[in-house]
């Protein structure tokens, strides 16, 4: 019975790997066992990152908002509790763009949220 050499799947599943690892830096883009063990890290790097992302963007968006909210003679909390308690349903993403790109508009948000 004739050997199977598994040359050309090998040789495939290297190109892949090697592939995947262009712009690594030194041994990392050449040699497929260091391309490999980096290429995998990568993708544990980046499925941790796409969870984490969107925390980050959370974070930012309280302290802007927070910011704008100290400018106009409010806290975050406070805000944030005015808004839910006169249900005025903006998230933290709109929120943050009108204070950090239209502040009299998010002026006006402060002042019907802490109106009494």
């Amino acid at each position: 019975m004739p050997r199977v050499s598994n040359a050309v799947p090998r040789k495939k599943r290297h190109k892949k790997i090697l592939k995947l690892a262009r712009g690594y830096w030194g041994a990392r883009s050449r040699l497929y066992r260091t391309a490999k063990n980096a290429v995998e890290r990568g993708w544990l790097y980046s499925y941790r990152d796409r969870r984490q992302k969107k925390r980050n963007f959370r974070r930012l968006w309280i302290a802007r908002i927070n910011a704008a909210a100290r400018l106009n003679g409010s806290t975050y909390r406070e805000f944030i509790a005015n808004m839910k308690s006169k249900n005025i349903l903006l998230n933290r993403k709109v929120l943050a763009d009108l204070a950090v790109n239209y502040p009299a508009a998010f002026t006006e948000v402060v002042k019907t949220a802490t109106n009494k």
